[in-house]
């Protein structure tokens, strides 16, 4: 059986875990692997702390390319992979992994996955997440103050330093890769409809 690949692209905080989350909901978590690219960032250990805090985290180079496609080529030919487990509080990779088995369909999403063109190609369906600027910005302020431990001040300079331009000039424009760009991510139903339909006639084709 042919494993495929869907990624789920989109700036940050515009719902792309509401979608791979619908996605594991309708297709079924027993048939799909789930992997976000935010495991990939690069081990900062030899960094200082105020160095890695103000990290460019939104350019392409943060990511470790060449282990994710990696592993995503492995999953594709039905390999397991042993993935990175990152620390977000600290800001650094952690010396455990974790071995995720391949499955008829791998979920990858991330802000650049259509940004970076070796691993755009490995994608059998390319989705991206469309949604108003201050809605993710807002987005994002809670989630990194609730789950990663960052002041309002914090999140704030690092969305006028990088995270802001860099989805600017990489993530805006990878869009133009989508095969499909879906409004207000999870909400709009109609699209998550065409989403999954392609998705099941890709696996009885396979």
């Amino acid at each position: 059986m042919t494993t495929i690949c869907i990624g789920v692209a989109g700036g940050t905080g515009s719902g792309k875990t509401t979608v791979a989350n619908e996605i594991l909901r309708r297709v079924g978590k027993d048939r799909i692997v789930h992997i976000n690219q935010d495991r990939y960032y690069q081990n900062l250990a030899h960094l200082s702390d105020h160095d890695r805090i103000h990290h460019n985290f939104d350019h392409p180079s943060a990511i470790e390319e060449t282990l994710l496609v990696e592993h995503i080529k492995c999953l594709k030919e039905g390999r397991p992979a042993d993935l990175p487990v990152y620390d977000f509080t600290r800001h650094l990779r952690t010396a455990e992994v974790e071995r995720l088995e391949s499955r008829p369909v791998i979920l990858l999403e991330g802000i650049l996955i259509l940004a970076i063109a070796e691993l755009r190609e490995l994608l059998d369906v390319r989705i991206f997440v469309d949604t108003d600027a201050d809605v993710r910005f807002i987005r994002r302020l809670k989630r990194d103050m609730a789950q990663r431990g960052r002041t309002v001040d914090n999140v704030i300079t690092q969305y006028i330093e990088t995270v802001r331009p860099m989805h600017l000039e990489f993530v805006e424009p990878s869009k133009r890769w989508a095969d499909v760009i879906i409004p207000e991510g999870g909400f709009n139903t109609v699209a998550i409809d065409l989403v999954i339909s392609r998705i099941e006639a890709l696996l009885q084709s396979s």
